[in-house]
């Protein structure tokens, strides 16, 4: 069964100051998926380091678009959420970019609760 695939940072990253840190938005997605365990069936979760170039993301929808989290769509997005959310393009793939609009597709089309 093909997936979607959904990039999140890799927890405890050291960023300038040399402290450790994580990702608000991929705590987010990674807390929904907590609420919503049976959303893992239909994705491939990959956990990639906070140093950029992230190559995994890049092979996908090139360098532009490799901030977490990502959401890259196996097939093209389901007609009710093309009318309600905008999607990126890139390499003939589409994506999300963010927590919200990702959890906000998996609302439209997995029928779990949607952010507040």
């Amino acid at each position: 069964m093909k997936r979607d695939t959904l990039f999140l940072l890799k927890e405890d990253f050291i960023d300038g100051d040399g402290l450790p840190y994580f990702c608000p938005d991929c705590a987010m997605v990674s807390g929904v998926l907590g609420y919503f365990p049976r959303l893992r069936h239909h994705l491939d979760v990959r956990y990639v380091d906070f140093a950029r170039p992230r190559q995994d993301i890049i092979e996908q929808i090139g360098s532009a678009h490799q901030g977490c989290p990502v959401l890259i769509l196996h097939d093209p997005p389901a007609e009710s959420a093309s009318t309600q959310l905008e999607f990126g393009r890139e390499n003939g793939r589409y994506f999300l970019s963010g927590a919200k609009k990702i959890t906000e597709y998996w609302s439209l089309v997995y029928h779990v609760s949607r952010p507040h």
